[in-house]
């Protein structure tokens, strides 16, 4: 593998990425979403697609592009309340969704880009996790279609505990602060969340940076993500480098100095 990994552009990054693939998919909301490689999977025209990803972005927004677009089938995430459509989708019967707790969804990509099979977990233990039940997919008329299947349970150091398969994707879709031209990220603040297990997760791992460096300019202790598992690598312009959406804006009026005034 070259050590420059660098890619002309979002479109060229996602180009080959087929109907019915899987993909995983950094961010938490909003926050350190692939903007680029999103759209640009939209231009692409990819449908069939499973999604596996915190959330699946917000109207009009993200992964909710490709949502409104009947591109994705089927989703593995832990939070959907801020799509409506989403909603729409899955209790309609269009959309299959399985639902994971949020740090059992990271720890199953992690344990994917590891090389783990599965792992026990206490999480989950006595609810419809672990038994079964959970509505995957709906019929049209509001009756379950497909249900979660019952997970093995057992008892390590007198606590129960279910297991939890990893989750290995086709390609995965991550954002970076700042990536060298072999692939190594660093990742922004909060914006680090569900990038590094995404990236890791996937077999061929793409990476829109907000700042491409040469390699050996970031320092071995700032890495977050080794460039072993990053493939394509896209700088941003400094104008798509800034953009940088949040799912709800909320403010109220600033007093005036007679209403701070002692």
């Amino acid at each position: 593998m070259t050590l420059n990994k660098v890619v002309g552009s979002p479109a060229a990054a996602v180009a080959d990425i087929p109907d019915g693939a899987s993909l995983a998919v950094g961010g938490f909301g909003l926050a350190g979403i692939p903007w680029f490689l999103i759209e640009a999977l939209l231009e692409q025209g990819a449908g069939d697609l499973t999604i596996v990803s915190n959330n699946c972005g917000v109207d009009g927004g993200g992964l909710g592009l490709l949502l409104e677009a009947h591109r994705i089938t089927r989703v593995v995430a832990s939070y959907v309340g801020e799509n409506k459509e989403f909603a729409r989708q899955y209790l309609s019967g269009e959309l299959t969704v399985e639902l994971t707790p949020q740090g059992t969804l990271a720890e199953r990509l992690r344990a994917g880009g590891s090389g783990i099979g599965a792992f026990f977990t206490p999480t989950g233990v006595g609810t419809l996790v672990a038994d079964g039940g959970l509505p995957w997919r709906y019929h049209p008329d509001g009756s379950v279609a497909l249900a979660s299947p019952p997970k093995e349970v057992r008892t390590f150091g007198g606590r129960q505990m279910l297991l939890e398969e990893s989750i290995v994707t086709d390609y995965a879709l991550v954002r970076a602060a700042v990536a060298d031209k072999a692939g190594n990220c660093v990742f922004h603040s909060a914006a680090r969340n569900f990038n590094p297990p995404a990236a890791m997760a996937g077999r061929l791992t793409v990476v829109e940076a907000e700042k491409v460096v040469e390699v050996g300019d970031l320092h071995p202790d700032e890495v977050h993500l080794p460039g072993i598992f990053v493939q394509r690598v896209v700088e941003l312009s400094p104008e798509q480098a800034s953009r940088k959406g949040i799912e709800k804006r909320t403010t109220r009026p600033r007093p005036t100095p007679q209403e701070v005034s002692p």
